[in-house]
């Protein structure tokens, strides 16, 4: 042991001026919009006319539109949500191995949700999605909205008007 006492084994440390970057939430590594829109290709066609990239994926409760940026889940969420005016939605986030909820109505976000109990009761394919389990290219169904035209989103989202 030295004259110096134990710091000798801190030499070449640095403490930032700024500590905030310890605590400041980190950007979501998965994003998820939780719709009620009854298919796939609906969902993925309104969301290209709404400029959101995500791979939207079928199941039991509503299309879910997997975020290509999950750090913009935020303006995800705020674009479907308008244009499904007054239907809520529920954006699924998760951050460094934490899951968060919040519903979104007409543009604005609400409030926010117990993540557990908007899980409890959701298909085994959102669960997959957040947790990362399988991939979404990897699922049957996923229609992207990403490089779909204006006009053939038009036409998709008429068929479903009939």
């Amino acid at each position: 042991m030295s004259a110096d006492g134990p710091g000798d084994d801190l030499d070449g440390l640095e403490v930032p001026d700024d500590l905030s970057s310890l605590t400041a939430e980190q950007p979501p590594t998965v994003a998820v919009v939780v719709t009620q829109v009854a298919v796939a290709d609906a969902l993925a066609a309104a969301c290209s006319l709404a400029k959101v990239d995500v791979d939207a994926v079928p199941s039991p409760i509503g299309a879910l539109a997997v975020v290509r940026d999950p750090a913009a889940g935020s303006q995800a969420a705020g674009a479907v949500s308008r244009l499904l005016r007054q239907v809520p939605v529920v954006l699924l986030e998760r951050r460094e191995g934490k899951v968060t909820a919040s519903q979104w109505v007409g543009g604005e976000r609400e409030k926010d949700l117990p993540a557990g109990l908007v899980l409890s009761g959701a298909p085994p394919v959102l669960e997959d999605l957040l947790l990362g389990d399988v991939p979404v290219d990897e699922l049957e169904g996923v229609v992207t909205s990403v490089g779909l035209s204006r006009w053939k989103a038009m036409r998709m989202l008429a068929a479903h008007r009939r």
